[in-house]
């Protein structure tokens, strides 16, 4: 399900919830995406390092213990490993013990959030630390040649401004905005459309076949704006001329 009031912005965090406990791992996902953020899911240590190494989140939502799961053994890991350091994490915890608090935070946790929450708090929990490690909003993006502006509502491969109609430069926007991340079609369709996929309509498609003859992106082997088999589509960080 995708809420139809979240803001169309690459400010729409990606959030991992790491918990092997379906009923509560549901409620937290319906939660997070009602609020307008992108989520994620694993049930375990391995299943969320996998997550990470491919689909890097803006934020992770830990549960400290579960069956199968040891939330501090990974909450280790993750602070050990360069690339993990900077992703925010806020442990979550049905266990009234003070020493888990205090454990998490020597460990690097970044918040500590005790089970059952009141859902406003843990969205501003969730917010504050995301306030402090994502960028400001931007205007404005470059890749080589491509520049794209959303207040201008342009789009630029050198010197020459691309003709896109408004569900052409949205989806433009979207996708140059979450370069380098996946985005499946029922979250482009939602994001763009405001509706949910319903795993039929090939518009998006055809905008993306449209997208990729302007930018002169090879429609057999595309370098720029990538088909991920079973995932969706991936726009590129690099490839892109000078």
């Amino acid at each position: 399900m995708y809420p139809h009031n979240a803001p169309l912005t690459e400010q729409r965090a990606t959030i991992l919830i790491v918990d092997n406990e379906p009923e509560g791992k549901s409620i937290l996902d319906l939660l997070l995406q009602s609020a307008g953020y992108l989520t994620l899911t694993a049930d375990g240590e391995d299943a969320a390092l996998a997550v990470i190494a491919l689909q890097r989140p803006d934020l992770i939502l830990l549960d400290i213990v579960a069956p199968d799961l040891d939330g501090y053994q990974l909450l280790n890991q993750l602070r050990n490993n360069p690339s993990c350091l900077r992703i925010p994490i806020i442990m979550v915890s049905a266990r009234k013990d003070d020493p888990d608090e205090a454990l998490s935070l020597e460990l690097g946790a970044d918040d500590y959030i005790r089970k059952p929450f009141e859902p406003r708090l843990l969205l501003a929990r969730i917010k504050a630390c995301l306030r402090r490690t994502m960028p400001p909003p931007r205007d404005h993006i470059s890749f080589g040649k491509f520049t794209i502006d959303r207040r201008e509502r342009s789009a630029h491969l050198g010197k020459q401004e691309m003709a896109l109609t408004a569900a052409e430069f949205d989806l433009l926007w979207l996708l140059a905005s979450h370069a380098g991340q996946v985005l499946s079609r029922a979250a482009i369709f939602w994001a763009t459309r405001g509706l949910e996929y319903d795993g039929h309509d090939r518009s998006i498609d055809m905008r993306i076949s449209r997208l990729r003859k302007l930018l002169h992106d090879d429609p057999h082997t595309p370098r720029l704006i990538k088909a991920i088999r079973g995932q969706g589509y991936l726009f590129s960080r690099r490839g892109w001329p000078e």
